[in-house]
């Protein structure tokens, strides 16, 4: 009799491991499948087409900028007075949060920690909102250094948060008083390819 219950505990003590094993397994499995899923890599399909890179280009580096933009106000071109922006100050970071780039200007320049930088000119915008930075495409300027931001063909400015005033007005009697605006925006960075 001994040994029919011995071997009764020792199946049933295998049995419970197994079904242990197998349970815990499964409950590690549904917990990383309940993980967020990595970010989508970047598509512009749902930007205005004013602002979209030409075919035949390709996403090089993605980044999240946060910064500030400093406005002075004084006569503008389009009209008696305004807030002109006088300069852009900004850290990017990669999409694994990497600080990688640092943005300045004018003109404006994205200056990446490998050395490799690049300056970009205004092609057009597409309103993103009334206290909203519009969205921006800029043609990259020849590089320099080699690196991430060699050869960069275009650089487009989107996701964008504040950065503008409405509210503050400008005119002859405030004339160069100075105004600091934070923002954020993505700038993603393509390469001819």
């Amino acid at each position: 009799m001994k040994s029919t219950n011995t071997q009764f505990r020792t199946a049933g003590k295998s049995l419970l491991c197994t079904t242990l094993m197998i349970g815990g397994t499964a409950l590690i499995m549904a917990a990383c499948s309940s993980a967020p899923p990595l970010p989508k890599m970047y598509s512009q399909d749902r930007l205005p087409q004013a602002v979209m890179v030409p075919a035949g280009h390709q996403v090089v580096l993605e980044t999240r900028a946060t910064g500030i933009l400093n406005y002075e106000c004084k006569p503008t071109a389009t009209g008696p007075y305004g807030w002109v922006l006088v300069s852009p100050q900004a850290n990017l970071l990669d999409r694994t949060g990497k600080d990688v780039v640092a943005y300045s200007g004018p003109p404006a320049t994205w200056k990446h920690i490998d050395g490799s930088s690049v300056v970009g000119t205004q092609v057009s915008v597409a309103p993103n909102g009334e206290y909203t930075l519009p969205l921006q495409l800029a043609r990259a300027e020849p590089s320099m250094g080699t690196g991430a931001l060699q050869n960069i063909s275009f650089i487009q400015r989107v996701n964008t948060k504040g950065g503008v005033e409405k509210t503050k007005p400008c005119a002859a009697l405030n004339t160069g008083e100075k105004l600091t605006l934070p923002y954020q925006a993505d700038y993603i960075f393509w390469r001819q390819g």
